[in-house]
């Protein structure tokens, strides 16, 4: 059974254990409970119970199970999750918070291709068993537009587009502070991070990384972002934006402000896949779709742009 150690991060100090796991492996908080219940959890080397307390820099090992099969896709339903464009070709969805692109050992929650499933969409069989038609993903905690393949000529077409960054991927964040410059690029490499593998971090290790960004609006706590990216390494814009020192509101992984999470009422990172943009596999012809914030990013935006100081 593997463990996973994970450093306690400045953003979760005083949280209980149950919810400083869900937190950081991405679980539910009923699962990270049981988890703890089974004796599976212990706080710098002793067992520890779902409702003790972490402080900052304590360690936590845990014993994952590997509780489903890599690649086993269960069809599952998924509130929310909109489809934005629908051929033969591709399918183009809007996917809602704490949904996985596929299933991964760790994760037991719902996924874009369990969905897919579920919906009865036949989707392009290339690629892992467990991801097939998957070309690119997003974070379970990032919300927004991915494109999916449904056809083998779609998925082989979109995969060279991604590797050959001819796909226009446009996001909002809410990033803390306001970014000197307003505008710029960050170009810097990412890697795991050097004291905890389950995050990643700007190391001279790392692999090629460039972020674009405009601020679009200055608020009182934070900056209303648009990002470009050119690359698309795992967590890039929230590890870039951290590395500039302003984090993303509600990221505490990557060291937001926890306060103003709460006051916000946030519960993840404020990122969101506003616009994708391709050459569609089928036709050649330019493919753009756009999607709106969800509320829980459209009520945080208000609550930071109002009277928070």
């Amino acid at each position: 059974m593997p463990v996973r150690t994970l450093p306690v991060p400045d953003g979760l100090d005083g949280d209980r254990v149950d919810a400083a796991l869900a937190r950081m492996l991405g679980l539910s908080r009923t699962r990270a409970a049981e988890l703890a219940a089974s004796g599976a959890v212990r706080l710098d080397g002793r067992e520890a119970g779902k409702s003790d307390r972490v402080l900052a820099g304590s360690s936590l090992e845990v014993d994952v199970p590997d509780e489903r099969p890599a690649a086993e896709v269960v069809a599952e339903p998924v509130e929310g999750m909109d489809i934005v464009h629908d051929d033969d070709d591709i399918v183009v969805i809007d996917k809602p918070v704490g949904v996985a692109a596929h299933p991964s050992p760790g994760w037991n929650g719902p996924t874009v291709v369990g969905a897919l499933a579920a919906a009865g969409y036949r989707i392009s069989t290339s690629g892992a068993p467990e991801r097939q038609g998957i070309v690119h993903r997003l974070d379970v905690g990032t919300s927004g537009l991915m494109v999916v393949a449904k056809s083998e000529g779609a998925y082989s077409a979109l995969k060279r587009a991604f590797k050959e960054r001819t796909v226009e991927k446009v996001y909002h964040a809410l990033a803390q502070g306001h970014p000197d410059p307003t505008s710029g690029t960050i170009d810097a490499p990412i890697g795991r991070h050097p004291s905890a593998d389950w995050k990643f971090a700007v190391t001279s290790a790392g692999k090629p990384s460039v972020t674009h960004y405009e601020t679009l609006e200055m608020l009182p706590a934070a900056s209303l972002v648009e990002v470009h990216l050119e690359t698309g390494r795992t967590h890039q814009i929230r590890v870039h934006f951290a590395a500039l020192r302003h984090p993303l509101v509600g990221d505490l992984t990557y060291g937001a402000d926890p306060v103003l999470a709460t006051r916000a009422g946030i519960t993840r990172q404020w990122l969101h896949a506003v616009r994708l943009g391709f050459d569609h596999p089928g036709t050649g012809e330019w493919l753009e779709v756009a999607s709106d914030y969800p509320e829980d990013l459209a009520a945080a935006l208000d609550v930071v742009g109002g009277d928070y100081r």
